[in-house]
């Protein structure tokens, strides 16, 4: 035994007590201490109220950012009792925001139905707050009782008579824990809406006093008006939102589905009011279940002919918006961050109110169903021919030994933890990146002109494209459902255009294509923006400064005296000089990259930019620019 193991005795054992734990390691119960852990708080405090109204005690919730920085949430349900636990020996109130793993969520005779943090949520909230007061309006009185960082300053007080039922918490987030603890009201705007969605009836109200504002979110119709919502900027095939419940095993279903002209699908699924992202049990039970639905149908009507093959789960989806939520007394998920739904029963009890649900409907609007089988015919036609497309090119590989495109200039290196790929405009531009690059780990591949705006374009329209085809084989990754990461060649993926109208729309037609076609590049951190200056600062025929926005041009200038300088305005990476682009843009050591992620707590709005930005209709898109327009600097006309 070494001379520490024999030091090592009881005393060195730490022992946390109390709320201590959650400070100490504040990502374990909220998942980080950014802006992301700190709106989380906010959703612990809703989600508790949000329960109450599942248990049919609670219809109105309003939250309200404060002045001074704090947030409260009001809801009048039955409000938390406040006399003494009997084991704790302390109130109730006292516990639930002391303890860990206390609330009325593990007897089932309180609630049915919850979502939160397996009970720990509010006393999180306590523990990484400056302080908490929490009031309570129950059996006539007023209660409340002041914490600070997790503890009681004082015993709970009884006040004021009333009337009515509630609970009012009321906190600071604690600036020793998290990196900002200003609260975003878009980021609460979008979760509030959510859970107005997911909650019919429920009427949740968002007070901003920084700006005075008030917003209230409503809807009687559910997920029915959530589906509405997410197309009212694209276009039905079918007027009507299909909409399915059913309830069984103590678990109820809702699932509301619309089809428009898009050629993306956008399923969303829910358990028990949380955004499962990652799909789970009640995913998989309504995909097989739609796609079985759908074929069962189209060949009892004789649309899918004997000797035809079946519609593909891909074909079914096509154009699809939905949303599944299901909420159940137990639901067991995978991982800290609740992001898939593990519960086994759960596919066969979605699996069969969808497929009842579905082939009711069907059989009551025939139009309709003839309407998506033949959408799903168009897709099983493309897709046939894509893979067509996708087989020809292989033997065309094979044959010619040639399997990367001509215009790209490969690197030497293969490590994919070294290498990288440059995406650049025209063959200008691509010249100067080729000469100014390090052709040890860079690699360039340079794109004619706009690439195929694939949100109106099908898969086999898709692979017809030359640059499209030569991205592909460039990455090595293939596409769609043969996409695969094992093969990939380069492990950054750099988007480089011009600062201006068309190199901005060259961005998003690429990050168009890689979200909807090749996502886990994303997902997996290996797609950046690079970021050229804007400006170059000239004395003489020499470039001294290079800025890269307006304000570091107007910082420099407060700060020196402009005589003769000259100011150079870089439209195009084919104006930079190979020397000046690799020390500017491309040297790793100076160059400023941006990597592109996706927030999948907003996904909702990423695919609706997308669709918005790249999709059919004009008016939308004329819209989002003017309503974003103040917000966006350096536009060239």
């Amino acid at each position: 035994m070494t001379e520490q193991n024999r030091n090592y005795t009881a005393k060195d054992i730490q022992v946390l007590e109390g709320l201590e734990p959650v400070r100490l390691r504040p990502g374990m119960y909220i998942g980080s201490t950014s802006a992301t852990g700190l709106h989380h708080l906010v959703y612990e405090v809703v989600d508790n109220s949000i329960d109450e109204a599942l248990a049919g005690v609670c219809d109105t919730i309003n939250v309200e950012i404060h002045e001074d920085g704090s947030l409260s949430v009001i809801d009048n349900g039955s409000g938390i009792p406040v006399d003494k636990h009997p084991k704790t020996g302390i109130s109730a109130l006292e516990t639930v925001l002391t303890k860990l793993h206390a609330g009325g969520k593990f007897d089932n005779s309180a609630y049915k139905v919850s979502g939160g943090l397996h009970g720990v949520g509010v006393s999180v909230v306590n523990a990484l707050s400056e302080w908490l007061v929490a009031t309570v309006h129950r059996d006539g009185y007023e209660y409340s009782q002041k914490f600070e960082r997790g503890i009681k300053v004082c015993d709970i007080d009884k006040g004021k008579k009333i009337k009515g039922t509630g609970t009012k918490i009321h906190f600071k987030p604690d600036p020793q824990i998290f990196d900002t603890v200003i609260f975003e009201k878009d980021v609460l705007v979008r979760r509030f809406r959510e859970m107005a969605f997911l909650n019919k009836g429920i009427t949740i109200t968002l007070r901003d006093d920084r700006d005075d504002t008030d917003e209230t979110f409503y809807y009687e119709g559910g997920i029915k008006s959530f589906v509405e919502y997410i197309n009212r900027k694209k276009t039905p095939i079918h007027e009507d939102v299909i909409y399915v419940e059913g309830k069984r095993e103590e678990s109820e279903v809702e699932v509301a589905i619309q089809y428009t002209e898009s050629y993306s699908e956008n399923v969303i699924s829910f358990a028990n009011n949380i955004h499962t992202t990652e799909g789970g049990t009640h995913l998989s039970g309504f995909r097989s279940a739609l796609t079985r639905c759908i074929n069962d149908y189209g060949r009892s009507k004789n649309i899918i002919k004997e000797k035809e093959e079946n519609l593909s789960g891909e074909d079914v989806r096509e154009g699809i918006t939905a949303i599944v939520s299901i909420k159940l007394f137990s639901p067991q998920f995978e991982g800290q961050t609740k992001a898939k739904l593990g519960n086994g029963e759960s596919r066969g009890i979605v699996d069969s109110i969808l497929y009842e649900g579905i082939a009711t409907y069907l059989e009551e609007h025939p139009q309709t169903g003839k309407t998506i089988i033949e959408k799903a015919l168009s897709s099983q036609r493309a897709r046939m021919a894509a893979r067509k497309a996708r087989d020809l090119t292989r033997k065309r590989s094979i044959l010619d030994n040639t399997p990367l495109p001509g215009k790209l200039a490969d690197c030497s290196e293969t490590d994919i933890e070294v290498n990288e790929i440059y995406l650049v405009e025209g063959d200008s531009a691509g010249g100067s990146a080729k000469s100014g690059r390090d052709s040890t780990f860079q690699a360039i591949l340079p794109l004619r002109g706009k690439i195929l705006n694939i949100e109106k374009a099908r898969l086999d329209r898709i692979l017809n494209s030359d640059e499209i085809k030569a991205m592909i084989t460039a990455f090595g990754t293939g596409i769609g459902q043969e996409f695969s990461l094992d093969n990939l060649r380069y492990g950054k993926i750099i988007i480089m255009t011009d600062a201006d109208v068309d190199g901005a729309h060259i961005m998003t037609l690429l990050l168009t294509f890689f979200y909807r076609f090749m996502r886990p590049l994303i997902e997996n951190g290996h797609v950046y923006i690079a970021q050229p200056p804007l400006y170059g600062i000239i004395r003489g025929t020499k470039v001294i400064r290079y800025c890269y926005s307006d304000e570091e041009l107007d910082q420099y200038f407060r700060e020196n005296e402009r005589g003769h300088l000259k100011i150079q305005r870089y439209k195009g990476l084919g104006e930079m000089n190979a020397e000046d682009l690799w020390s500017t843009t491309m040297d790793p050591d100076n160059r400023v990259l941006l990597r592109v992620n996706i927030d999948e707590e907003n996904k909702i709005s990423i695919d609706e930019t997308f669709s918005v930005l790249m999709g059919e209709k004009v008016e939308p898109r004329r819209e989002f620019i003017e309503e974003n327009a103040r917000y966006v600097k350096n536009i060239d006309a």
